[in-house]
């Protein structure tokens, strides 16, 4: 896959919002030696780093966010709950720690790749309908964390389809309680099958970071 079909630095070097909201209908595609799997994104959310309640970046860096400080078009993957792997998109300028967390998307490649990883799932649908479930279809792991998507390497995020100002709606972040809770950065897809059910935040600290619901 050449470096010229993903998307350009530029695309993520921009506010949080602009960038969670534009992320909708473009495609993740990773290779691996078992294959191709790709994911048009249907809901994701946005965190907004040092200013953010509800971001794993709220206290500043550490070793475990030192990536999202890092240049924008990276991935940032981290583990949840001890047994999830959740995948988010590093943007704005380097040093805001801003990212999206990407929730959930219908696979559009290597469908009966996802389906030997997801074999729990009854529906295509399912596939990759939550955080966690995403990155199993996708074969991405901690090995994934720290890559530059713009690169044209394995992990990559291609143009697709942009949504239309129609097709998206905005509502509150899933499992995360307190401080931010209320703020309305998840945006996903209208009526899409694939978008991941909604669950209100929990007790865990917001400072502690989003958590990822529906992630099984």
């Amino acid at each position: 896959m050449g470096a010229a079909l993903t998307l350009d630095r530029s695309f993520f070097d921009r506010d949080v919002l602009v960038v969670a909201r534009d992320l909708l209908g473009r495609v993740v595609r990773h290779e691996t030696p078992d294959g191709v799997v790709a994911v048009r994104l249907t809901e994701v959310e946005a965190y907004a780093g040092e200013a953010d309640p509800g971001s794993h970046a709220f206290r500043g860096p550490t070793p475990r966010t030192r990536v999202m400080f890092g240049p924008p078009g990276h991935a940032y993957v981290y583990f949840s709950y001890g047994m999830h792997w959740c995948m988010n998109l590093v943007c704005g300028p380097e040093g805001t720690a801003s990212a999206v967390l990407l929730r959930a998307g219908e696979v559009v490649d290597g469908l009966d790749l996802a389906r030997s990883r997801r074999v729990a799932a009854r529906r295509d649908v399912d596939l990759a309908r939550g955080p966690a479930r995403l990155t199993r279809a996708l074969g991405v792991d901690r090995a994934q964390d720290g890559v530059d998507v713009c690169s044209g390497g394995a992990l990559s995020v291609l143009p697709g389809e942009p949504a239309g100002d129609d097709d998206v709606v905005w509502g509150p972040r899933v499992g995360v309680a307190g401080a931010g809770a209320p703020t309305p950065w998840r945006v996903s897809l209208v009526n899409d099958p694939t978008v991941s059910a909604y669950r209100v935040g929990g007790r865990r600290s917001p400072a502690r970071g989003h958590r990822g619901a529906d992630e099984s």
